[in-house]
């Protein structure tokens, strides 16, 4: 078994990982996550998924996500998200600053600004996803997290499902299985995080309220000893 490691800085290396994303069998795009730090203590998480394919002649869908922030001693620390989607159905844009100083999120929607109250411990759609890695590593299971998203807070809950070895681009890893389930809800998030890789997440399947079921799979990876 792994030793635990810190949550902080020293458990954030750089990476930089590919994913195919898959419906009802068919490759319908493409995602690639980047994460680094700079010498000052900020990092930058950026996200960048685009439709493909046969998929791309019917919905020509382009998603940008970006979490910049500090990485404190515990945890990081957001300042700003942004999110971008752009394409044949769809055009959303958001920004949310994190004011740390004023205890205040500020939440920019296509034009429309508002505030709300920032809650301790708070981060962004993207972070969390980072921080699931971090906390994993750090031995923690049951994980929680507070998500700033459409003006006001989300709670999300992971839960472990027990151990599993999955074959990938990557090779067979064995993984962590972690479920959250939406109160009231189909949907469901189940993530496989590959233990030898600071826990990336190397699948990913979320099941939605219409029963439509999405998978992502890695596919490259630089970084994490790769």
């Amino acid at each position: 078994m792994r030793a635990a490691v810190p949550a902080g800085a020293d458990a954030a290396p750089d990476f930089e990982a590919e994913y195919a994303l898959y419906m009802k069998g068919m490759k319908v795009a493409e995602m690639e996550r980047r994460f680094s730090r700079s010498g000052d203590g900020q990092y930058l998480y950026r996200s960048d998924t685009e439709t493909t394919g046969l998929f791309s002649l019917f919905r020509d869908d382009r998603i940008t996500e970006e979490s910049r922030g500090r990485l404190n001693s515990d945890a990081p620390r957001p300042l700003h998200y942004q999110y971008s989607h752009t394409g044949s159905k769809k055009h959303r844009k958001v920004s949310i600053r994190f004011d740390w100083d004023r205890n205040e999120v500020i939440n920019l929607v296509n034009g429309d600004a508002w505030k709300m109250d920032l809650e301790p411990g708070v981060v962004d759609k993207l972070l969390y996803q980072f921080i699931i890695m971090q906390d994993l590593n750090a031995g923690k299971r049951h994980l929680k997290y507070i998500i700033a998203d459409g003006g006001r807070t989300k709670t999300y809950h992971f839960e472990p499902e027990g151990e599993e070895v999955i074959e990938t681009p990557l090779g067979r890893l064995k993984t962590l299985k972690l479920i959250r389930n939406k109160p009231n809800s189909r949907r469901e998030t189940t993530l496989w995080c590959a233990e030898e890789l600071n826990y990336l997440p190397v699948k990913v399947r979320n099941i939605e309220d219409d029963g439509n079921v999405t998978t992502a799979i890695v596919q490259s990876l630089k970084g994490l000893g790769r």
